[in-house]
């Protein structure tokens, strides 16, 4: 385990250069080589040479304000900054003379004069890089006393719910806003005020949380005082270890130091090596991981006969027999087909492994399916049709040798923030940009940002638009022949360019059905085909349509077609939503395929599987999600085992998904609060948290990260410790001691993991599949010299109209997304201060549609469509376009998949999401389906907290 006392990582004071050319010169004594452009303080660093700084950090680039870290250069005049002078051939530097010390001592004096000397108390103490660096230079006394003007009794700023400023501290290093500015992009922070008057500052000097400040944590990161600390620091003290770890939120699979107290977090803080996030984080996976510890969260093992009775607190041997003996009832009395499961993308590949395994061998179906089919099933079928694999293609580090970028359906600020930080940074740097979204999303207009082409497309006809810009491509003589010719099926080619040169196919011809003018298309389209590396990243906006798969094989076509493909900078890029939702995928959570992406028809697959596991696995795949719903209804499917997914408020039609649980007999969750699912359980296992953890997740580059326990399991028992009780109890024996058990199966049992072991992992940071015998270190890039599939095939994507369209009785189309601060269904979000940022979902509504309406902002109003209605507060703003509204789903009172309907994916079934014909009006009180999810939720909670008091009387005796 990677666990280590806390020690600040070794900052080489400037970012590295990458050059082919070299300088070479003497530092101290010492002949040096480095890259040309490396800064004289990087250089002296790899000799082991620290020169003392305060504003230099290898995060950002030099600034050169603090003169800390002043050199003496042989032959030259002055003593110039080491941090912004650059190595040259042939130099001669001291970094260490009498004249330099003195220098040195006395800009540090100066620091000091205007600095609070409570050092004993501040919280900073023993991390701090001014009280390191008065030590360097041998600060013993100042001679310069506080009679005169100094910050000493500034104010703190204690609105943001995670850190503190405290002005009084501050040496303006600008460390703060360059963080904001260079590793963020939110350009949030600037420095007010002139000379001695001069202070960091939050927009027009507003408190933090009035600011645009995006609670990134960068700006506490780069802080050398305790100007801007933790809140949890001051409260907690210093941590005394750390263990690294991953983020359990978004697809971005950020590496994170949990700094420890014995089991108490302290503080997460991004791992400067995480190659997933190179040392940067977001509010969620920085802050937000108070949850784990939450007052409302169950520990303890509960069952009951029916919903409507009392939780009873048992111990785990008893929930796991009493789940064992309803599954073995349901199948005895219905067959066995009349039992499934539901692995979760927030559980590890480890526990997802198990999940499947168990449903397979212990319940002898295939009954088994994830919440991976519900947002990216698509791209698994897509992608695995025209290119041979179900995954991206690329790692996030690529979109820094991107030249044109099309982020399509994706709102990476507030669903992946730390890859749009690094997309903003190449954006700055020159790369253009194509944004294809029904809504004004920030990359479209920020700071030093602007879209080239912003092509707002109605929902549900993405694959219309695709066809349109792939007509300019085809028929402007802009397609990558060559490539094609290698790379390609002839045959496939040919027949998908006459298909997308059709007349039909024109932006002229699509333009009425889009609502995309014809000319932006034909510009976008030229510039994707001529402005050198094209990548693109698209999100749910693509697959949660009912042409979904069509989508993302046009996607597919449109990087072929133009030579996007196998090479840094370039590729098709799916960013998955939570943590896990590649890894669910690859561990073979679907009814239809085995870990690997390999049909659970192929006898030869099965066989292997079948001799390892030594049970006879059934060769016909069993029920997608929504199958199990209609079974339930039908009388024919009566029991669940669901890990860690909330699938009454994830799913589509709330209501049927809710009618389809109250009929079955035996629904057994597994998670970490009594969510809406678990109000519809007869058997509740507590879950572990990420950070009660041991195992990996995959991430959206198919990055495989390690998660490690930082803490005992607060409820006894690690999840994968849990499904393999059951399984045990069920009759079907599983022995693992540790999760590296289990990924030396899942290793032995699936190709693209076959290399991937804990050591290696432990080694290398992270692995992305496949790794195996031809790639022991894996496999950064895909489809570099051929396809996985060999000939990449060309598709057919006909524009389909979705039968969800505008009509006179439901004329407006919602689609839904989220939101930065809170995350997927709000289970965890919810439970921290995330929620002074977003305490409730909203309704955006244009402007012109609410004045035709006669809603003014704040107001409230019904959302009706043809599965029901559900009541949300109004916001008014053109990011939307008319005709359009927009929610998001993270609050379970609000009801937004009351709304969205059962049309779904023709391929997968992943629901349609993104387009849902409704009507709005002005309300005046809650829809009737709220009042009685409000009752049934205060019955509920009343049930929970009968169970309290009956487990307090029985511990107290009264």
């Amino acid at each position: 385990m990677l666990e280590t006392v806390i020690k600040r990582d070794r900052d080489m004071g400037t970012p590295a250069r990458v050059s082919e050319k070299t300088v070479t010169l003497t530092i101290d004594g010492q002949e040096i080589t480095v890259p040309e452009g490396t800064s004289l303080m990087r250089a002296a660093a790899d000799a082991g040479i620290n020169i003392p700084k305060l504003c230099a950090t290898d995060s950002l680039e030099p600034f050169g304000s603090c003169r800390l870290c002043l050199v003496q250069i042989e032959g030259r005049r002055g003593y110039p900054a080491s941090c912004t002078t650059p190595a040259e051939n042939g130099m001669v530097v001291y970094t260490e003379t009498p004249k330099l010390h003195d220098l040195r001592r006395g800009v540090m004096e100066l620091y000091i004069s205007d600095h609070p000397l409570d050092c004993l108390t501040c919280p900073a103490n023993g991390d701090c890089e001014l009280q390191d660096m008065a030590g360097v230079v041998g600060l013993r006394n100042v001679r310069y006393g506080y009679d005169g003007a100094n910050h000493l009794k500034a104010e703190k700023d204690e609105s943001n719910p995670y850190f503190t400023y405290d002005a009084s501290k501050c040496i303006v290093c600008n460390r703060c806003v360059r963080a904001c500015e260079e590793t963020q992009g939110t350009f949030a922070l600037t420095i007010s005020g002139k000379g001695f008057e001069s202070r960091v500052s939050p927009g027009q000097d507003q408190p933090f949380l009035d600011s645009e400040c995006v609670s990134c944590g960068a700006c506490v990161q780069a802080c050398p005082t305790a100007t801007l600390q933790e809140k949890t620091v001051i409260m907690m003290g210093q941590a005394e270890h750390s263990v690294v770890t991953t983020c359990a939120y978004c697809g971005v699979g950020c590496g994170f130091k949990a700094e420890m107290k014995g089991q108490e977090v302290v503080r997460m803080v991004p791992w400067k090596d995480g190659q997933a996030n190179r040392g940067h984080s977001c509010v969620k996976g920085r802050f937000a991981w108070g949850y784990a510890t939450h007052k409302e969260r169950v520990l303890k093992p509960m069952i009951r006969k029916h919903i409507t009775d009392s939780w009873k607190e048992v111990s785990w041997d008893e929930a796991i027999n009493y789940a064992a003996s309803e599954f073995r009832r349901i199948q005895g009395q219905y067959g066995r087909d009349a039992v499934g499961g539901i692995t979760s993308s927030r559980c590890t590949n480890e526990e997802t492994w198990l999940v499947q395994k168990l449903v397979r061998a212990a319940f002898g179906t295939n009954n088994v399916d994830t919440c991976a089919r519900v947002c990216h099933s698509p791209t698994g079928y897509g992608l695995k049709q025209t290119l041979g694999e179900s995954a991206g293609t690329q790692t996030f580090d690529s979109v820094m040798h991107t030249d044109v970028v099309i982020v399509m359906g994706a709102n990476p600020s507030s669903g992946h923030p730390v890859f749009a930080s690094r997309l903003k940074r190449r954006l700055r740097e020159g790369a253009r940009l194509i944004v294809i979204d029904p809504r004004r999303i920030e990359l479209v207009s920020s700071p030093h940002i602007k879209a080239d082409f912003h092509l707002q497309v109605r929902p549900g006809t993405n694959t219309a638009l695709l066809s349109s810009l792939a007509h300019v491509i085809a028929t402007e003589g802009l397609i990558a022949e060559d490539f094609v010719a290698e790379r390609c099926e002839e045959k496939a080619f040919r027949e998908w360019r006459d298909f997308v040169s059709l007349p039909e196919n024109s932006p002229e011809a699509m333009e009425e059905i889009t609502g995309v003018p014809a000319q932006a298309v034909r510009g976008a389209a030229r510039l994707f085909a001529t402005g050198g590396n094209g990548s693109i990243y698209y999100g749910l906006g693509v697959t949660e349509h009912s042409q979904g798969s069509t989508t993302v094989m046009a996607i597919a076509n449109l990087a072929m077609a133009t030579g996007n493909i196998g090479r840094e900078g370039v590729g098709v890029n799916p960013l998955r939503g939570q943590n896990n939702v590649q890894g669910s995928c690859d561990m073979g959570s679907f009814p239809h395929e085995l870990p690997g992406y390999r049909h659970i028809s192929d006898n030869a697959v099965r066989a292997q599987f079948e001799k390892d596991w030594g049970v006879t696995l059934q060769p016909e795949p069993g029920l997608r999600i929504p199958n199990m719903f209609e079974a339930a209804l039908g009388g024919s499917f009566k029991g669940l085992y669901c890990q860690g997914e909330d699938i009454v408020q994830s799913d589509p039609n709330t209501q049927h998904v809710a009618a389809s649980l109250a009929a079955m007999e035996c629904i057994v969750v597994q998670d970490l609060f009594l969510n809406e699912t678990a109000k519809y359980a007869h058997v509740f296992l507590p879950g572990s948290s990420f950070l009660e953890k041991d195992g990996t997740f995959t991430n959206a580059e198919r990055r495989i990260s390690r998660v490690r326990k930082v803490m005992e399991p607060k409820n006894g028992k690690s999840d994968w410790e849990v499904t393999v009780a059951l399984s045990n109890a069920l009759g079907y024996p599983m022995n693992y001691r540790h999760p590296r058990e289990i990924m030396e199966e899942i290793a032995r049992l699936t190709p693209t993991f076959g290399g991937v072991t804990y050591e290696k992992l432990d080694k290398l940071g992270s692995l992305q599949w496949p790794c195996n015998d031809d790639a022991p270190e894996g496999t950064p890039i895909m489809h570099i010299d051929q396809f996985v599939r060999g000939k990449g095939r060309f598709m057919i994507t006909k524009y389909v109209p979705t039968d969800e369209r505008s009509t006179r009785r439901f004329p407006l189309l919602l689609t839904t997304g989220r939101i930065l601060s809170q995350y997927n269904v709000g289970a965890q979000t919810r439970r921290t201060p995330n929620v002074m940022w977003h305490g409730e979902d909203v309704l955006e509504l244009h402007p012109q549609d609410a004045e035709d309406r006669g809603v003014a902002e704040g107001d409230w109003v019904g959302i009706q469509s043809r599965s029901g209605e559900t009541v949300l507060r109004a916001t008014l703003t053109d990011r939307v376009q008319p005709g359009v509204v927009y929610t998001t789903f993270h609050f379970p009172e609000s009801g937004a998949n009351v709304v969205t309907t059962d049309s779904s994916d023709w391929a997968t079934n992943c629901p349609e999401y993104k387009v849902t014909a409704v009507q709005v009006t002005r309300v005046s009180q809650p829809s009737e389906w709220q009042r009685q999810w409000s009752r049934f939720a205060d019955i509920q909670q009343k049930l929970l907290r009968e169970r309290s008091r009956e487990t307090e009387a029985a511990l107290t005796g009264k």
